[in-house]
């Protein structure tokens, strides 16, 4: 992989002003950022009406289920084909990021994975990969759907940089699904009522990811998602 050119060597002082320069500028950004965050916070929710079916290490289980209890729930639209013997490389390069969920939960937040593969395909993958978080199937794919975590090849609904791969090209690859397409969506619990609050798809959902926001710090450059692999994989 080609590195971009490389930074100008400068003093430690000439540093410091540029550092100072560039800060005035993350501070305008951050405080953007801080008013963006305001306004997806106040976003009006959408109560889930269907009945969806999932299953998990317990057996069949509720979209309420998946709260265990708890008030808010995040779900991750992890891309696993019925047909795929494992996941989406990217959705694995994103879940290992995630992390112990205690601090989620003590936040009043439960974490749930769901895919379309079947619950029996998922374990085997799931413990190659020493993942413990909760991971549902949903085979009908009605949920995926409703949220637009899958959306038809070509569908003129999807934002650019967020194509989806035509049927016909996707084989047994785990990178190139049908119509399936990496996500979160967020959901809140008011009583045994369920809302969805809030999705993110793409590009967005990479910078939620601890490894893409450091090497965005680098000199060389942001996330390369070409180059992800099972984290098994890697020749280090």
């Amino acid at each position: 992989m080609a590195h971009p050119e490389l930074p100008e060597i400068v003093s430690r002082e000439e540093w410091r002003t540029a550092r100072a320069e560039l800060l005035a500028k993350e501070r305008v950004v951050a405080r953007a950022r801080a008013a963006l965050d305001a306004e997806r916070r106040a976003l009006p929710m959408v109560e889930v009406g269907t009945a969806y079916v999932f299953e998990g290490g317990d057996g069949k289980a509720g979209l309420l289920d998946l709260f265990e209890g708890r008030r808010q729930l995040v779900v991750h639209h992890f891309r696993f084909d019925p047909g795929w013997e494992t996941g989406c490389r990217c959705c694995a390069a994103f879940l290992d990021q995630v992390g112990h969920l205690a601090h989620l939960n003590a936040q009043g937040a439960s974490f749930a994975v769901v895919s379309r593969a079947p619950f029996t395909r998922i374990l085997p993958f799931k413990a190659r990969m020493g993942w413990t978080v909760p991971w549902y199937s949903c085979p009908e794919d009605d949920f995926g759907a409703d949220f637009e975590a899958t959306v038809p090849a070509g569908d003129a609904a999807v934002p650019a940089g967020e194509a989806t791969v035509p049927a016909g090209e996707a084989a047994q690859e785990p990178d190139r699904g049908p119509g399936g397409r990496p996500g979160l969506s967020c959901f809140l619990r008011e009583g045994d009522r369920v809302f969805h609050t809030y999705s993110v798809f793409g590009p967005e959902l990479d910078r939620l990811g601890p490894a893409a926001g450091f090497l965005d710090l680098t000199a060389l450059g942001p996330w390369d998602g070409s180059r992800v692999r099972y984290h098994d994989e890697y020749d280090l």
